[in-house]
């Protein structure tokens, strides 16, 4: 066990570098000159001069890149040319409002689609089982946007006036703060996400239900309760947890389009506004960040495949 989760975290460490590398090709791969358009066209010579420097643009590719990395290791992101503070000081409350946003989102999301998963395989064929089926594949096919903005008309600005329709907290304010105006935006993803975790966990289930272990617990006289509670979800959370680590590492790209409709300040308002600028320092940390993102949610989902289910422990 120590030794399959020893080699999850080294290939986890590859990919981050990888990744970063990346990163970084793909920043000096930009054409024209980064200090120019920064700084526009009266830059005077002397102010390109000091930002080129600052920037490190006039070493050498090989020495930039490993002074980026060594800072990096060390957890220095550089200093943002917008908002000329330390890039981790600028994004550190932005990143927790997202990661706020996103667990709320996951929370509920899971807890509604195992739900949904749970009774729908129960009661297979039935009406529910069909009206269930038609709802999530229709909001599966809608766009987040589409859904915000559907949602916004219901409860903000159409139907009822219950919720803000934009975020109007003060800069640098933590969402937790104002949990009324988390409402749309967490209720936004959780409609996005929940239709694949419950179609998920519904087939996966039904394909449990139907396997010779399952009927053997029947044939015991067990009640199906017991039969579904015992036997057929812990066998079936296995892919389902795949999904979910996946649905939540999507949640950290589709919430920079639901934070953008919503005004909300977060990582998606980080991006918007360092590609705006051409804020590099910025930009490259937004790509660490979603890099190390989403492997860690991978390797978590990992690890945690490998404790439910010993049939993959032992076959790794």
């Amino acid at each position: 066990m120590l030794k399959m989760i020893g080699r999850r975290l080294l290939l986890s460490v590859v990919i981050v570098w990888v990744v970063t590398s990346i990163v970084f090709l793909a920043t000096q791969a930009l054409p024209g000159d980064a200090a120019k358009a920064i700084l526009g066209r009266e830059a005077t010579p002397d102010r390109l001069a000091q930002l080129r420097q600052q920037l490190g643009t006039g070493k050498p590719v090989l020495e930039q890149y490993y002074s980026w990395i060594n800072k990096l290791v060390h957890g220095n992101f550089g200093t943002s040319l917008a908002s000329n503070q330390p890039v981790w000081t600028y994004l550190k409350p932005l990143i927790l409002n997202s990661l706020t946003l996103m667990l709320i989102a996951a929370v509920v999301s899971a807890s509604i689609g195992l739900l949904l998963g749970v009774l729908t395989a129960a009661k297979r064929d039935s009406w529910l089982d069909h009206f269930t089926t038609v709802v999530t594949l229709v909001l599966a096919a809608l766009p987040e946007f589409v859904i915000g903005v559907t949602l916004t008309w219901l409860f903000s600005t159409g139907v009822f006036h219950w919720l803000p329709a934009i975020y109007a907290g003060a800069p640098g304010q933590s969402a937790w703060r104002s949990p009324t105006q988390l409402v749309l935006p967490a209720m936004t993803l959780v409609i996005a996400v929940t239709p694949y975790l419950a179609r998920m966990l519904r087939g996966t289930l039904i394909e449990v239900l139907e396997t010779d272990y399952v009927q053997h617990a029947r044939l015991k006289g067990l009640p199906e309760r017991v039969v579904m509670v015992r036997h057929a979800i812990p066998n079936a959370l296995g892919p389902v947890i795949q999904v979910l680590a996946l649905q939540f590492a999507w949640l950290a790209g589709g919430v920079i389009i639901v934070e953008y409709l919503f005004r909300f300040p977060g990582i998606g308002t980080a991006v918007a506004n360092s590609v705006a600028t051409r804020d590099l320092p910025v930009t490259q940390a937004l790509a660490v960040f979603f890099a190390l993102f989403y492997v860690t949610v991978n390797l978590l989902a990992d690890l945690l495949t490998l404790v439910l289910n010993p049939r993959v422990r032992t076959a790794s």
